[in-house]
């Protein structure tokens, strides 16, 4: 056989070896092998794909090449960061009149084609879209998640909606989910896409398109949805025809939804005009998810990806990877990809083996002192409040509050809390723990400055002041 034929070969006897899940997962797109003089080179994407394979496909390899060519090789593992990736296509660029010249530089670079009313660039792609089913509710995001329930259900009432977070924090899933039921609708005209994709559309109308096309397929939609408002800032032309779309279509009623990683009040560069537009409906912020909803998120990552996850195994990535949904998918995807590799079940320990660096990367160096800070913040309290002799509900029930919150994020002992926390034993910070995990499960009050709360939400504000929940 030649080099190519005998490469060929072995990626076959690999993949009845190690199975055709673990070979697709590993040695897909993202690996290549090259025989030359018995020598088997094994091509890889990233140097993590080139350690893992040396690590663990090693004798594997030798075996599968052995199988077909009767000797034994030498293997080399090297990187090629082209592997797996789509060549950009060509641009066609045309020479454009001055004010077209003005707008490919608000696009920063060619448009793209406008989506069609009932069928948007993303579909083109084969993305799937996500489900208001699907949607993980908590404190951190109740406000948006009901907004958007009433925009499906009642069209116009809320209208326009902006919702607002940091990344990853469900902005887009919510304009998903409304996107995809009001789909089920045929008679509905509607559309999704990003700030990008209208500028694209808009800079192409200007070039040669038309205008008139490009705002009655906008302007005409019984629901639009638009993604990363931020993107209009310090685009003056493009910005200055979403606020004519965004007041043709309030005019007549029509329901406007749009997303940004700011409210409105902190994106100036769009105009004050443009900006009392956006603030004239409702405007719900989305804080990143808190523990019970990152718990939810792995539940539903496992069950998506067809993963046993214990529930020791669901707290420990919940409670140690706290940054965003996208670390969590990212952690469930590591895991399956671990078992796999290890062709065996899904345990902590393993969990805790193969998420290692995640977690160390990810966690956030919380003290006492921290907590103490975080925790007078939220309640009012003077500095040092929490560690004075005191033993009023307004006093108590807050060290309380932070000995709980002590236990879950720092390594101190049930000792040092105490000491730190007004010279309590250690049985007080137990039975802190217990009476808060009670009122959480009670779904009972606290006090917080001049407003009364739940526990759950004084926890999760807390843990925002902290960046940790």
């Amino acid at each position: 056989m030649v080099d190519k034929e005998i490469a060929v070969a072995v990626g076959a006897a690999l993949a009845k070896r190690i199975g055709e899940a673990r070979f697709q997962l590993w040695f897909g797109a993202h690996t290549q092998f090259v025989v030359h003089d018995d020598i088997l080179q094994v091509v890889t994407s990233s140097i993590f794909f080139r350690d893992w394979l040396r690590k663990n496909f090693r004798d594997a390899l030798e075996e599968s090449y052995r199988e077909t060519t009767g000797t034994t090789p030498a293997l080399e593992f090297r990187i090629d960061a082209t592997l797996g990736k789509t060549p950009a296509p060509k641009s066609n660029d045309k020479a454009a009149s001055d004010h077209g010249n003005l707008l490919v530089s608000e696009a920063n670079g060619l448009p793209a084609n406008v989506p069609d009313q009932t069928e948007p660039a993303p579909r083109t792609t084969g993305r799937r879209f996500a489900s208001l089913g699907d949607f993980v509710e908590g404190v951190c995001n109740k406000l948006a998640f009901t907004s958007a329930q009433i925009v499906v259900e009642q069209p116009g009432m809320l209208s326009p909606l902006f919702v607002h977070g940091p990344t990853a924090s469900g902005k887009t899933h919510l304009l998903e989910g409304i996107y995809k039921e009001a789909r089920k609708n045929r008679k509905v005209q509607t559309v999704y896409l990003s700030a990008e994709q209208f500028t694209n559309g808009f800079v192409e109308a200007v070039r040669g398109s038309g205008l008139p096309n490009f705002r009655s397929k906008y302007r005409g939609l019984d629901l639009l949805l638009i993604d990363d408002v931020q993107f209009f800032c310090g685009k003056k032309a493009t910005a200055t025809e979403f606020l004519h779309t965004l007041d043709t279509s309030l005019r007549e009623g029509r329901q406007l939804v749009f997303a940004a990683d700011r409210p409105p009040a902190q994106l100036p560069a769009l105009g004050a005009e443009l900006l009392t537009r956006l603030e004239s409906g409702l405007v719900c912020g989305i804080q990143p998810p808190n523990h019970e909803v990152r718990l939810g998120i792995v539940k539903q990552l496992a069950k998506r990806l067809d993963i046993t996850v214990s529930s020791d195994v669901a707290e420990f990535v919940a409670a140690h990877l706290t940054a965003h949904a996208r670390e969590l998918a990212g952690a469930m995807k590591l895991l399956k990809a671990t078992c796999l590799a290890q062709s065996c079940p899904l345990s902590l320990s393993l969990a805790q083996e193969a998420l290692a660096e995640m977690v160390h990367n990810s966690a956030p160096a919380v003290g006492l002192c921290d907590i103490e800070q975080a925790v007078c913040s939220v309640f009012g309290l003077e500095l040092k409040t929490l560690r004075t002799g005191g033993n009023s509900r307004n006093i108590n029930h807050p060290r309380m509050l932070a000995m709980w919150l002590a236990r879950k994020y720092t390594r101190a002992a049930l000792s040092e809390i105490g000491r730190f926390f007004g010279r309590r034993s250690h049985s007080s910070v137990i039975s802190a723990q217990k009476k808060i995990a009670h009122w959480v499960a009670g779904g009972s009050t606290m006090q917080l400055q001049n407003q009364q709360c739940t526990t759950e939400e004084a926890i999760c504000r807390v843990e925002q002041r902290l960046r940790v929940g």
